[in-house]
C-alpha cells in the first residue's frame, strides 16, 4: 500500500472515531478482572512522596489484605497498585478519601485538584481528615476478621449525611471545591481518630484556603452544628448545666453594621430537655426559667469564643463576608474582607424555647 493511501485510510478511520466518539484504546472492564476501589489513604512519606493505602478485594468473599505503597504521585500509586494484585483496580466506585492531618497542614490543593479533575471519580466523594494511624486500624480490623470495614466506613458517613444529623461534619468533593474556590469562603472537613481498636469522631478541621489551620472538638464542634448548618442536633450535652438539651433546630440570622466594624448574630433554638441532672425543681416555672437563661447565656459565650478564634485565624468558615455582598455595589476584595473580619465586634444571641422534662428521677 501506498504512502498516500495509507494517509487516506488513517483520515478515514480517525473521522469514524471522532464521529462515534469511540476510543481505539479500549480499557477491560470486565467483572472478573477487575476490583472497585472504595477507599484511598493518603499519609506524607517524607522527601516529597506519598503513602497511599487501599483495601482489596471490597466486597467480596475473599480474604481482604491492606495495599500500601509510597509514591510520588497520586496517578502513581493508581497504577502502581495494578502491579501487586492480580485484578485491576479501578477508581470509579472510589467513595472516601482519607487523608492525613499532618499532610493536610500542608496543604491539598494539588492533590484534591488531581482527584476533581478525574472524571471516572464521582463528586459526591466524602473526604475525611485522619489523626492517628489509619493503617493500623484497617490492619487491626482486617485481623479481627471484621469484614468490609471500608465499606463499613461509607455507610456511617452516608448516614449521617443522609439524616441530616448535626452530630458530624460530612463533606462531599464538590462542596470542599466550591468553598475552596469560592468567596469569602474557607472550607471544612470532618476529623476522625484511628487507633487499633477504634475510628471515632473527634470534630471539625478549619481550613485557611487548602491548609488545615486548626480543629474544633466538643463543645465548639456542636456550636458550629448548631450555626453552620440547616442541620439538627438529636444531643446538646452541655455538662457544665448538667444538661442535656434533645431535638435541637436552631434558625441564625447574621446581620452587619454600615461600616462593618460589628456582627450582630441571633439564634433562635428550640428542643426539649432529654435529661437533667442539676439542683433546680423543673416542676416549677421560675426555676425553669432561671435554667433557660443560664443555657442562653453559656451559648452565646461559647458561640463568641469559636468566632472570636475564627478571627483569630484569619478564616471564614461561615461565609459570612457574602454578606457583604448587594446587587448594587462592587464586591471587596478577599484581603479588604478579612482585614475588616479581623477587627470586627461580635454581638450574640439566643433565644431558647423549650420543654420542661416530664420525669425527673432523683
Amino acid at each position: 500500500m501506498t504512502s498516500f493511501k495509507k494517509a487516506i485510510l488513517l483520515v478515514i478511520v480517525s473521522s469514524i472515531l471522532w464521529i462515534t466518539g469511540c476510543s481505539p484504546f479500549v480499557e477491560n472492564n470486565e467483572i472478573e478482572e477487575i476490583a472497585p476501589v472504595i477507599f484511598w489513604s493518603l499519609d506524607d512519606a517524607g522527601k516529597g512522596k506519598l503513602k497511599a493505602s487501599t483495601v482489596v478485594p471490597p466486597l467480596v468473599k475473599e480474604k481482604q489484605r491492606l495495599l500500601t505503597m509510597n509514591v510520588e504521585l497520586l496517578k502513581q500509586g493508581g497504577k502502581t497498585f495494578n502491579f501487586k494484585y492480580y485484578r485491576e483496580l479501578k477508581t470509579g466506585q472510589l467513595r472516601i478519601l482519607l487523608i492525613n492531618e499532618e499532610l493536610a497542614k500542608k496543604g491539598m490543593k494539588t492533590i484534591i485538584d488531581t482527584v476533581f479533575s478525574d472524571p471516572n471519580i464521582s463528586q459526591r466523594l466524602y473526604l475525611v481528615i485522619v489523626r492517628g494511624n489509619f493503617e493500623e486500624y484497617i490492619k487491626n480490623e482486617l485481623q479481627d476478621n471484621q469484614g468490609n470495614p471500608d465499606y463499613f466506613l461509607y455507610r456511617m458517613l452516608k448516614h449521617y449525611e443522609e439524616k441530616h444529623q448535626g452530630e458530624m461534619s460530612i463533606v462531599n468533593l464538590h462542596q470542599f471545591m466550591e468553598k475552596l474556590y469560592g468567596v469569602y469562603s474557607d472550607p471544612i472537613l470532618p476529623v476522625f481518630k484511628a487507633e487499633k481498636g477504634s475510628f471515632t469522631y473527634e470534630g471539625t478541621a478549619i481550613f485557611q484556603d487548602d491548609k488545615l489551620i486548626s480543629t474544633v472538638s466538643h463543645m465548639e464542634d456542636q456550636i458550629y452544628q448548631l450555626i453552620g448548618n440547616d442541620d439538627y442536633l438529636k444531643y446538646l450535652p452541655m455538662t457544665n448545666l448538667s444538661t442535656v438539651l434533645g431535638q435541637v433546630r436552631s434558625n441564625m440570622n447574621m446581620a452587619l453594621n454600615q461600616d462593618l466594624s460589628t456582627l450582630t448574630v441571633n439564634v433562635e433554638l428550640t428542643g426539649t430537655i432529654d435529661e437533667y441532672r442539676g439542683t433546680k425543681n423543673l416542676n416549677d416555672l421560675a426555676e425553669i426559667t432561671v435554667l433557660k437563661t443560664e443555657i442562653e447565656s453559656y451559648l452565646e459565650t461559647k458561640t463568641k469564643a469559636f468566632l472570636q478564634k475564627s478571627q483569630e485565624w484569619n478564616v471564614d468558615p461561615l461565609q459570612i463576608g457574602t454578606k457583604t455582598v448587594t446587587p448594587f455595589t462592587k464586591p471587596m476584595s478577599e484581603e479588604k474582607w478579612f482585614e475588616k473580619w479581623s477587627n470586627m465586634k461580635i454581638n450574640v444571641n439566643y433565644h431558647l424555647e423549650l420543654e420542661p422534662l416530664i420525669d425527673v428521677q432523683d
